[in-house]
C-alpha cells in the first residue's frame, strides 16, 4: 500500500511539474520583460516604466525612439492582436484560421485594402513616414527578440509572425476606418426593401439624410460620447474632457494605454495597437476626444458590365474595367483564387442576379489617408490642433478639445464627399449625374465651434450640420438622446463639475425613448378593455417606470421587445414581408415620430398597433423568463459574454479566458450605450492643467497575455463604472526596464 501511494504521489507531482512546464512555456514565457535592460536598435537609452496598471511610461531622447519603444512594447503587450488587425484588413485570416476566415478574407480582397494601403504608402509624405518607420521597427525588434515566445495563440495555431510593415499599419487603421464606415449594408436593405413596397413609406423609414434631420442610432453602428467643459462650470476652475468610445467587445480590447516623453512630446491617452501616437488623450497643454461623425463616405452603383470580360454594355462606356487577380491562402486546403473588375467608381463589390454593383469609398480615393496623430499628440494650442486635423483623412470624426489656457472647442474632420443631388439611392453608373462626387467638403467649411457661449461642446455622433447647410449631407446620425442627457447633466452639475462626475455621466443608463414608448403603451391600454393578468401586471410596471435601463427591472425587457414588435410591424407596412430585415440606426427615431404624428396613410389605428405589438412582446417575455412579467430581468437578457477568440474555444478551459456571462445594464439609446456586441471601449475624463485628476479606464486590460496580472484587472471597476488615475507628472512607477543600444 505504502509503495503504491508513493508512486501515486510520484505520478501527482510529475503531472504537477509536468503542467508548470507547460504554463512557463506557452503562457510566462511570453509576458513583457518589465525589469532589467534590454539591448535593442535604439540609438540612446530609453526608460520604460510601468504603472499598477501596466500602463508603459516611455521616455526617450529622441522622438524617433519614443515611436520605436511604441511598437516595442505594444508588441510586447499585444502582438497576435495587431497581427489579426492587419491579417483582418489584408484578407490573410484564412491562412492561420482555415475556411473560417474565408468569407472576411474575400470582403477585404473584393474592398482591395492592401492595394490601397501599398498606395497610401507611396503617396505619405516622408515626415508622415518617419513615425512609423520607427514604431515598425520597434515592433520588428519585438518580432526578433522573442521568437518562438510570442504568446498563447501563435503556438495554439503554430505560426510566427511575419516582419512588421508600415503598410501593416496603414493596413491597422484601414481596418478601423472599415469598421467605422460600413454603411453599404443598410443601402442594400433599403433597395430590397423598395423592390417590393411603397418607396415613400420606404424612403420614410431610411430619412433623406438631410441637414439638421433627427438621424438616430442603433444596435448595430459603433457610436461614442465626447464632450468639453469650460472652467466657468468645473469645480477647479480648469476646462475638462471626457471620451468614452463606443465600440465591439473584445479579448483583448481596442485600445492600449500608453505615455510617451520624448524631446517636444509628452502624451498619454489610448492608442491603436499597430499605429503610432496617442489617438484619443492629453499632453501637456491639450485634451482631445473624438465621435464617429456617422456621415456616409461609401456609395454603391449599379454596373452595367459583362463579368466575363470587364467591358460595359451600354454605349458611351467604350473602356472595360479593370481586372485584379489575388490568392487566398487556406490553412489546411488548397489556395483560392479570387478574380474581380474594377470599375471608375470601385470594385465590383455586391453581385445580386444579374445586378452587380460597386463600391466608392473615400478611403480609396487618391491622397485621402493620413495619419495625424503624431502631429495632434504634439498640438500646443487650438490653432496646431486645427492644422493638423484638416490633413484628417480617416473615419469622419466629431473631435472635442480643451486646453490649460481655459479654451474648449469642436470640429469635424475628415474628407466628406461633395454628392449631387444626393438621394440615398443605388443609382446606375452613367444613367445620371445622381450620387457622383465633386470632391470633398473644404475643411473650413465642416461644422465647428470655439468657446461656445454656454460653455459645453457635447458630441454623441447626433447630427451637427445646420439645416441651410450649403452642401448635400449624407449620414446616420444619432438621435439626440444621448447628447440631450448628457447635457442636461453636466447643467444639473452647476459650477462645481468634476472627472468623477463625467464617469457618473458616462454610466448614465436613462432611455428617452424607451421612457416615451412607456408612455405610449399606458395610453394606448388605456383606451382598451382591461384584461387581468400579465397585460395588465406589465402596464402597471410600464406606468410608475423611470427610463433607466437596469439590469435587475423588467420595464426595459418589456419596452424593447415591445420595440422590436412594432419595428418589424411598420416595416412590413411599408414593405411587405421585409420588416424582419428592418434593424437600422433610423428606427427609433422613425418608430417615435410615427407615434406622434400618426399619418393616417400608415395605419388607422394606432392603438390597436401598440397592443398588438405589446401582447405579442408579453409573449415573447414568457417564453424568454416564465409567465410572470413581475420576475423579469433586463439583465438575463442583456447577458454578455467575451470571447477569447482562441482560449475561449478550448474545452474545459476556455472560460479561463473570457469575461462573463454578466448581466449588462444600459442600451443602444443610454449614454452607457450597450447592446450585446458593443459597449464603451474605454472611459476617459480629463482635467486640463490638473492633469493628474484626470482618470482613464478601459474593459479589459492592457495586456493581451492571459498569465499576465494585467489580462482583466481592470474589467470589475469598468463593470461597476469606476476608473483609475490617469498618471502623468506623478506616476506610482511598480517596474522599470530600459531598453539600450547595440553595441
Amino acid at each position: 500500500m505504502r509503495r503504491i501511494l508513493l508512486v501515486v504521489n510520484v505520478l501527482i507531482a510529475i503531472a504537477l511539474v509536468a503542467t508548470a512546464a507547460v504554463f512557463y512555456w506557452v503562457f510566462y514565457r511570453a509576458l513583457p520583460q518589465t525589469s532589467g535592460t534590454i539591448r535593442t536598435w535604439v540609438t540612446q537609452p530609453v526608460q520604460v516604466d510601468r504603472d499598477k496598471l501596466g500602463v508603459p511610461h516611455i521616455k526617450a531622447r529622441t522622438l524617433d525612439d519614443a515611436w520605436f519603444a511604441q511598437g516595442y512594447v505594444t508588441a510586447e503587450d499585444r502582438m497576435w492582436q495587431m497581427d489579426t488587425l492587419r491579417r483582418a484588413a489584408g484578407g490573410d485570416l484564412a491562412e492561420i484560421v482555415g475556411t473560417v476566415g474565408l468569407e472576411s478574407d474575400r470582403e477585404a480582397r473584393r474592398m482591395r485594402l492592401r492595394r490601397i494601403a501599398e498606395r497610401i504608402y507611396t503617396e505619405t509624405p516622408d515626415a508622415d513616414k518617419s513615425s512609423m518607420e520607427a514604431y515598425a521597427r520597434g515592433v520588428n525588434a519585438y518580432i526578433e527578440s522573442h521568437r518562438g515566445r510570442y504568446g498563447f495563440e501563435f503556438v495554439v495555431l503554430r505560426y510566427d509572425p511575419r516582419p512588421w510593415s508600415v503598410v501593416d499599419s496603414l493596413l491597422v487603421g484601414l481596418q478601423m476606418y472599415r469598421t467605422l464606415t460600413s454603411d453599404w449594408r443598410n443601402k442594400l436593405i433599403k433597395q430590397h426593401m423598395l423592390a417590393g413596397g411603397e418607396p415613400d413609406k420606404v424612403n420614410f423609414l431610411f430619412g433623406f439624410r438631410g441637414g439638421g434631420e433627427i438621424m438616430p442610432g442603433g444596435d448595430a453602428q459603433p457610436g461614442s460620447n465626447a464632450w468639453a467643459v469650460a472652467g466657468t462650470h468645473s469645480a477647479d476652475g480648469k476646462p475638462m474632457l471626457s471620451n468614452d468610445m463606443h465600440l465591439e467587445f473584445s479579448i483583448p480590447g481596442v485600445w492600449h494605454m500608453s505615455h510617451i516623453e520624448a524631446p517636444g512630446l509628452n502624451v498619454t491617452g489610448v492608442a491603436l495597437p499597430g499605429l503610432p501616437g496617442i489617438l484619443s488623450g492629453h499632453n501637456d497643454r491639450i485634451a482631445w476626444g473624438q465621435t464617429n461623425l456617422e456621415y456616409s463616405v461609401e456609395d454603391l452603383y449599379i454596373e452595367n458590365i459583362d463579368l466575363r470580360t470587364g467591358q460595359y454594355i451600354f454605349q458611351g462606356k467604350p473602356e472595360q474595367a479593370r481586372a485584379e487577380r489575388d490568392l487566398i491562402t487556406i490553412k489546411g486546403r488548397p489556395a483560392e483564387e479570387v478574380a474581380n473588375f474594377v470599375t471608375q467608381h470601385g470594385p465590383i463589390f455586391e453581385r445580386e442576379g444579374n445586378t452587380v454593383m460597386a463600391l466608392r469609398w473615400t478611403a480609396a480615393e487618391p491622397g485621402m489617408v493620413r495619419n495625424i496623430f503624431p502631429e495632434v499628440d504634439r498640438a500646443r494650442n487650438w490653432d496646431e490642433f486645427k492644422q493638423a486635423l484638416s490633413r484628417f483623412g480617416g473615419p469622419p470624426q466629431n473631435f472635442v478639445y480643451a486646453d490649460v489656457d481655459g479654451n474648449i472647442g469642436y470640429h469635424a474632420a475628415g474628407k466628406l464627399p461633395i454628392r449631387r443631388n444626393y438621394y440615398g439611392d443605388i443609382p446606375v453608373s452613367g444613367a445620371t449625374g445622381d450620387n457622383e462626387w465633386d470632391g470633398t467638403i473644404p475643411f473650413d467649411d465642416l461644422p465647428q465651434a470655439y468657446n461656445p457661449p454656454s460653455g459645453f461642446a457635447v458630441t454623441a455622433n447626433q447630427n451637427p450640420f445646420p439645416v441651410d447647410y450649403p452642401y448635400h449631407v449624407s449620414g446616420a446620425f444619432a438621435p439626440a438622446y444621448r447628447s440631450r442627457q448628457i447635457l442636461d447633466m453636466l447643467k444639473a452639475g452647476g459650477n462645481k463639475l468634476r472627472p468623477e462626475d463625467s464617469l457618473r455621466i458616462q454610466k448614465d443608463v436613462y432611455s428617452e425613448f424607451d421612457r416615451f414608448l412607456a408612455g405610449q403603451l399606458v395610453k394606448a391600454y388605456a383606451n382598451r378593455t382591461p384584461v387581468k393578468g400579465a397585460l395588465t401586471d406589465a402596464i402597471a410596471m410600464l406606468r410608475e417606470w423611470n427610463g433607466q435601463m437596469d439590469k435587475e427591472r423588467a420595464e426595459p425587457l418589456i419596452a424593447t421587445l415591445t420595440f422590436q414588435h412594432l419595428r418589424r410591424a411598420i416595416a412590413d407596412r411599408a414593405s411587405p414581408g421585409n420588416g424582419a430585415t428592418y434593424d437600422t440606426q433610423l428606427s427609433h427615431a422613425i418608430v417615435e415620430r410615427l407615434l406622434r404624428e400618426r399619418p393616417a396613410d400608415w395605419f388607422g389605428d394606432y392603438d390597436g398597433l401598440l397592443v398588438q405589438s405589446f401582447a405579442d412582446a408579453i409573449e415573447e417575455g414568457q417564453r424568454l423568463q416564465g409567465a410572470d412579467p413581475k420576475r423579469w430581468k433586463w439583465g438575463r437578457y442583456m447577458f454578455l459574454v467575451v470571447n477569447h477568440p482562441i482560449g475561449g474555444r478550448l474545452r474545459w478551459v476556455g472560460s479561463f479566458f473570457n469575461i462573463g456571462p454578466v448581466p449588462m445594464s444600459g442600451s443602444s439609446t443610454t449614454v452607457k450605450q450597450t447592446t450585446l456586441r458593443l459597449g464603451p471601449s474605454e472611459r476617459m475624463d480629463a482635467s486640463a492643467g490638473n492633469w493628474d485628476a484626470s482618470l482613464l479606464n478601459l474593459p479589459v486590460g492592457e495586456s493581451g497575455h492571459v498569465a499576465s496580472s494585467h489580462y482583466r484587472d481592470e474589467w470589475e471597476a469598468y463593470y461597476y463604472g469606476q476608473s483609475f488615475p490617469m498618471q502623468f507628472k506623478n506616476v506610482d512607477v511598480k517596474s522599470t526596464v530600459t531598453l539600450v543600444p547595440m553595441k
